[in-house]
């Protein structure tokens, strides 16, 4: 139990000393329409973006290389990523739950206070929150099913060693996100 403790402090230090958009990113679209996402302008076709907000309505083809982008940089497989932001709002930039989480990676705001976000209607900043937090997460549980339960139901229901808890939901959205996703 001490070190879920300490990596759940750790998150929290993250939110507070790592701003979301700390660093500039760069995009370049190919001739084939493939967006390319580089920290550095790599040549002269990378265009550096006011930090990127993706709007309401932002189809998922656009979303994703921002999934691909955050999940290299945190090191989180990007298919389980993409399963997750499919179950949680559908690719939806300005989705709610009915409990409060918002953005596409429904963040709950205490969490979302935590890990530094401004606005979780900003698509770049939840996915990179998000994401953030799903690498810590896995870190603490060291088991993709455990860190998605303490995703869906927070960490303090899940035990470090123990199982999935017997919340239906909880049950159901890590199926889900494993299905969609291929990881196991």
């Amino acid at each position: 139990m001490p070190a879920l403790y300490a990596a759940l402090a750790l998150i929290c230090l993250l939110g507070a000393s790592v701003p979301a958009a700390a660093e500039p990113i760069y995009q370049y679209r190919d001739a084939k329409g493939a967006i390319h996402l580089s920290n550095r302008k790599l040549d002269e076709n990378f265009q550096p973006f006011d930090y990127m907000r993706l709007p309401a309505g932002t189809d998922q083809a656009k979303i994703v290389p921002f999934i691909r982008y955050y999940c290299r940089r945190h090191g989180v497989d990007p298919g389980l990523v993409r399963a997750m932001v499919e179950v949680e709002s559908g690719f939806a930039v300005r989705a709610v739950s009915p409990k409060g989480a918002s953005g596409l990676m429904q963040i709950m705001p205490g969490t979302g206070r935590d890990l530094g976000l401004a606005d979780a209607f900003d698509g770049a900043n939840n996915l990179e929150a998000g994401i953030r937090y799903m690498r810590a997460l896995l870190d603490a549980y060291g088991d993709v099913r455990l860190a998605l339960a303490a995703y869906n139901a927070g960490p303090g229901r899940v035990k470090k060693g123990g199982s999935v808890p017997d919340i239906p939901e909880t049950r159901a959205y890590v199926d889900k996100v494993l299905a969609r996703s291929g990881v196991r």
